[in-house]
Order: structure tokens, then sequence, then C-alpha cells
């Protein structure tokens, strides 16, 4: 959940969508992500619309919003969107709750918020129901409460295995606290756990890494989502970068890096689903992840969430502040939206489909996208199998270099 703030067109107060949108509800799935924006300390390299409990108090000392009273916000915000997806909609198949650390607040409070998607639009059989989750905030009853509330899936934040990978990147857990978090979830009766790894952070070495993934995968997940550093602008990281204190990540030791994660992943039995993801067959996917590659509905609960029905995306205002006071007066807290146009939703549907291990259709390129995905067969970027059959599905050198061949057949 960047903490950038986005342009657009006013969101009505009511929050009401255009009929052109809804009337697109019934045809793909609809999910719905929780973002809970609190968090004990801010990592020094994360950019995301996130508050520690000092940030959130006035010059006289009041609170100006709070983790206790947050639950009750959100359960507010999910009955507008009930009120405002009236009519022919699906079950809600996923849900996904972010943040922050969402596990910083109470799992009764957690459990509130998804009675409220399940009490207002139900829950489709099997659906996937997934929480975010800080290693140092969770004990085995926690998890236990949050397996009884009906979560399905858990995801903890794990980044490296190196006690000075993780100083650096100021994450407050210890190494080995996420593997017996794993244990955990796993006594508590979790089938699906992710572990989220980082690399290329400035003082890690290959050896380093290698023993994140040898650590990551002897914990026994079922999936893991390992990404790149991202140096994001106004983080503590970006300025020691600036300051010539840590060196900037290295494109060609990233790419190395990314090589390692297959390499280790798939010879422990993981399959690349996705360019930063990889799942112990289908059933360990993340479903809610595949809904936003795929071109789902989804309502964005909480401060600064993004939505998407129909071709319509909003974003709510960022401050939890300002969320709150929105909801109090009974308006809508969407900050502002946008109405795609058919070409913006083919150009996204190429951006997200082609990083899936299915790809994306050759029929939604232009024909000069065609004669690119073409070249980018002989030049090993695409499969030729997949081309033959008419998808562009990246090769795993393709995938080292997605960002590119998106624009090359865009």
């Amino acid at each position: 959940m960047p903490s950038v703030v986005l342009d657009g067109d006013p969101v009505p107060r009511t929050g009401d969508l255009p009929a052109a949108s809804l009337a697109e509800l019934a045809g793909q799935p609809l999910g719905f992500y929780v973002h809970v924006p609190f968090c004990v300390t801010r990592c020094g390299y994360c950019d995301f619309n996130t508050y520690t409990a000092e940030e959130l108090v006035s010059r006289d000392g009041t609170a100006t919003a709070s983790r206790e009273t947050y639950a009750d916000q959100a359960v507010a915000e999910i009955a507008l969107a009930d009120r405002v997806l009236a009519g022919d909609r699906p079950p809600v198949s996923t849900v996904f709750v972010g943040g922050g650390t969402p596990t910083l607040l109470a799992a009764e409070d957690l459990g509130r918020i998804l009675a409220a998607v399940r009490e207002r639009f139900g829950l489709a059989e099997g659906a996937e129901i997934t929480t975010e989750a800080n290693p140092e905030t969770v004990t085995p009853d926690y998890l236990a409460r949050l397996r009884e509330a009906g979560f399905t899936r858990v995801s903890f934040g794990m980044q490296s295995a190196r006690s000075h990978v993780l100083r650096i990147l100021e994450r407050g857990h210890t190494p080995g606290r996420p593997e017996q978090c794993v244990a955990w979830a796993r006594q508590a009766g979790f089938e699906h756990v992710n572990l989220d790894l980082i690399y290329g952070t400035p003082g890690e070495g290959d050896d380093d890494w290698r023993a994140s993934l040898a650590a990551a995968v002897a914990a026994g997940p079922d999936h893991v989502s390992a990404y790149s550093l991202i140096v994001e602008e106004g983080t503590r990281l970006a300025a020691r970068v600036r300051r010539g204190e840590l060196a900037e990540p290295d494109e060609d030791t990233m790419a190395d890096r990314y090589l390692m994660a297959d390499d280790a992943l798939t010879a422990a039995g993981f399959t690349a689903y996705e360019v930063s993801n990889w799942a112990r067959g289908p059933e360990a996917r993340s479903r809610h992840n595949m809904l936003y590659w795929t071109g789902g509905h989804w309502w964005g609960v909480g401060p600064g969430a993004h939505s998407h029905v129909g071709g319509t995306r909003w974003w709510n205002v960022k401050h939890p502040a300002a969320y709150a006071a929105r909801l109090a007066a009974g308006d809508s807290p969407g900050h502002a939206r946008e109405v795609l146009t058919e070409e913006e939703r083919r150009f996204e549907r190429i951006l997200l489909e082609l990083r899936v291990e299915q790809g994306c259709p050759l029929e939604l390129l232009e024909p000069a996208g065609r004669e690119a995905a073409r070249r980018a067969v002989g030049e090993g970027l695409l499969d030729a199998a997949a081309f033959g059959e008419g998808r562009a599905v990246l090769t795993r050198r393709g995938r080292l270099l997605a960002d590119a061949v998106v624009r090359d057949l865009t």
C-alpha cells in the first residue's frame, strides 16, 4: 500500500459507482483488501501508508486515530460497500488483510472485520482468507484464534535470515523467529503459509541470500514471495544511500539473486507462477493476488486503500484520522477515482497477465506488439511453444526483463 497520493476525479460522497462498472460485477470474482495502517516502528526501506502511535497524536497529546477503534471503521466501510455494490454480485472469493502490521490488532478485531464481509456479502465455498503478520507480533494462541475466526492463510514477513541484513532493513524480528511462526501456524491448522523475502539489501552477500533461501525452504511454507529491494524516495534507506553510507543495489547483482532464488525454490518443489511468487502446486497460489493480476473486482477498505470494480478505480484518503472522520459523517472515504478507457484496460491486462505463468493472449496486442512478441521469442524472452498457441508467456530470462518486454509489446 504505497503512500503516494494520486490525483483523479472526485468520489461522490455516497461512493456510488458508474452503472457500467456495476454491470460487470457478476462476471468476475470479487475480493476485499483490508489495509491496517499501524506499525510499532517504520522500517527504513518502507514507503507504505503506515503510522506509528507517535505519528497519530495531535499537538495537545490526544490520539487522532487508534487501532483500538479501527475495526469499527473498517466494518462501517464494509457496510458502505454493501450499499454501493447492491444488485447482482458474486459472493466474496478472497479477503486479504495487509498493512502496516495487521497483527497489531486483536485477533478478535480481525475476526470481526471478516465476519462483516461474511454477513454482508457471503463467502464463496472454499474462500481464501489471508492476513499478513509480523513475526514478533504473533504467538501460538494468537494464530489459533485467527484460524478459529476463519482465516485460511497467513503470510509472514521474513525478509532475511541474516541479522546484519535485518538491521539494514530495520526489521524488528530476530533470525529464526519467522521459521518458528510457520511451525506455530501449522499447529494452529493453517494449510497455506507464505514467507516474504527481500534480496539486494546493501551489505547482503551471495552466501547471505543462499542462507535465507535455505532457511525459508526448511521452514516448510507452501508459498514464497521474493522481491528485489527498491530504494524508495523519502525513506531513511534512500537518505543513507544518498549520503553514501550504503551502496545503491546493483542491477546485475539483483538479476543473479533472482536466478539463485528460482534455482533454490524450483529444486525444493516450488513453481514460479508469477514473476516474484513461487508455490508448491496450484492450490498454494495466492488467489487474492491472482484476482489482481487477472482483472477481478476488489474493494479496498482502510486509509489509502485502492479499489477496482468494472474499470473504475478509486483510492481512499490517506490519513487514519481523515478516514475515520469521513465514515463518522456517513460519507465515502474515497479521495479520488478514475474510469479507465478500453485502451487503458487493454494495456493493464497485458502488463499484469504477462507476469503470470499463463501469460496473455496475443490477440490483446496491436500488430506492432505482435511483431515485437515474435522478436522476443527469437531473443529467448517469450516461450516459442506458447507463442505458437497464441499466448505471450515469459521465459525465465524474460522474467528478469519483464518490464522491458511489456514496454516492447505495448
